[in-house]
């Protein structure tokens, strides 16, 4: 059967939903779910019981609803699994990430007036790749050498290929025999510390610069931030970060007068330079110590010009929503008895799967879980992360949105108007699986406006 054929069971699901008698009511379901392609199924009902008399005010149950399920949509950041939560999660990471570059969501807008600079931390080399390079708007060779030498494996380390932006090449190592994949798994699990130990050392000059002790710090200055983690194609993570100086407490108030963006920009180099995470000794290799890359890119960020605050929050925004199928591999944890053969994979990430399973099962690397993390090519932090004074919190913008659906709910007359505090709530649920049948998913799509899976 053709790839574009829908299958007969489909078109059967499908007008089946549409001559049911409460298709309706589960087209609300599926627009309440904003088009979500894998929404959680629930069972089980809700009541509001009057605290004092104890009488019945409201209840609500699944029973009636179509299927005897209420659809709830995942709320997954991946775009590769649910494309419609994933937008739904790059909008409200845009409008945080905003927040603290122009205020608003209670941060007040003098934090424009604060020293903001966009930092992006690269990972050393492990091999030379192919990559597109671009010169005033040309496209160069990738790697030309006149006298390239040949590799101890026959391969001749050079390309003059000018590889179009869609090259399946891009991020491949010129030898996959040369390329230090111990390395790249090793530096995506230490990733995460070595901000930690960034983010330390970077306080601790700027206590310096100040002249004061790191536990007087905290009364003068606070380093705010957010950050986002990009898989570069070769499958190595990289952060992009938000780092800005505050007040004590937050952004209600100013950095001292010394904490300039120079300053910020000088404490950040310094870090960036001296951090560094060590691997100890392994029985075929000797202890290796790992450092942030030499490319650091510090640039401030203005209201007006090339880095304004909307392209910044869009940047980190759309990263948030990714992770390292970009690179190739799986979107899910894969299982060390998995045959990878079998999930028609390329022999890059297929091999940086392997190193991961192969290191994790070292006891000296247990703690680093590689093997868990594998198809994360060995990166264990969270992809978007923000401190604690930054702006507001996706959990807050989420309540927002929750309490705009109840008060909906109750102008609409679905629930009636309680005064919470002499209202008893009790509620029961069970989850009943998730996802849509081949039919309700293509009525879903045309439903929605979104793309079924193919």
């Amino acid at each position: 059967m053709p790839a574009n054929t829908t299958h007969p069971h489909a078109i059967t699901g499908l007008i089946t939903r549409l001559n049911a008698p409460d298709y309706d009511r589960w087209a609300a379901q599926i627009r309440a779910t904003a088009g979500c392609r894998q929404p959680i199924h629930l069972r089980g009902k809700v009541e509001h019981y009057d605290a004092a008399t104890g009488a019945l005010l409201h209840r609500y149950t699944t029973r009636n609803e179509p299927d005897g399920v209420l659809r709830l949509p995942c709320k997954t950041r991946r775009a590769s699994r649910c494309p419609a939560c994933a937008e739904t999660y790059r909008a409200d990471t845009y409008h945080l990430i905003r927040a603290g570059l122009i205020g608003g969501k209670g941060v007040p807008d003098t934090v424009t007036t604060h020293p903001t600079l966009f930092v992006t931390l690269t990972a050393p080399s492990f091999g030379k790749v192919h990559a597109r390079k671009e010169k005033n708007g040309k496209t160069l060779p990738c790697h030309p050498r006149r006298d390239a030498k040949t590799c101890p494996h026959g391969k001749v380390m050079s390309c003059t290929d000018k590889h179009h932006k869609d090259d399946p090449r891009l991020g491949e190592p010129l030898c996959p025999d040369c390329y230090d994949y111990t390395g790249s798994v090793l530096f995506n699990a230490l990733a995460p510390l070595l901000w930690k130990r960034l983010a330390d050392s970077l306080r601790r000059h700027l206590a310096k610069l100040g002249g004061l002790t790191l536990r007087e710090l905290r009364d003068h200055l606070t380093v705010s931030f957010a950050k986002v983690a990009e898989y570069q194609r070769r499958g190595v993570v990289h952060f992009h970060a938000i780092i800005r100086l505050d007040g004590p407490g937050g952004p209600a108030l100013p950095p001292p007068t010394w904490a300039t963006a120079d300053a910020l920009a000088q404490a950040v180099q310094h870090a960036a330079r001296v951090v560094s995470a060590l691997v100890p000794a392994l029985d075929e290799q000797p202890a290796r110590l790992f450092k942030w890359g030499q490319q650091l890119d510090i640039r401030p960020i203005t209201l007006n010009g090339d880095l304004t605050e909307q392209a910044v929050a869009g940047y980190i925004a759309k990263y948030a929503t990714k992770a390292a199928e970009c690179v190739g591999t799986l979107d899910r944890r894969i299982n060390p008895l998995d045959n990878l053969d079998a999930f028609n994979l390329r022999e890059h990430p297929k091999r940086l799967i392997r190193e991961c399973l192969r290191l994790g099962a070292l006891d000296e690397l247990q703690n680093l879980r590689l093997a868990q993390w594998a198809h994360m090519l060995g990166f264990r932090g969270h992809f978007s992360t923000r401190s604690r004074n930054y702006s507001t919190t996706l959990g807050a913008l989420r309540a927002d949105r929750e309490d705009h659906a109840r008060d909906h709910e109750i102008t609409t007359g679905r629930l009636p108007l309680f005064d919470e505090d002499t209202v008893l709530v009790i509620s029961e649920w069970t989850y009943a699986g998730k996802g849509h049948s081949a039919g309700d998913q293509l009525l879903a799509a045309a439903i929605t406006g979104t793309r079924s899976r193919p």
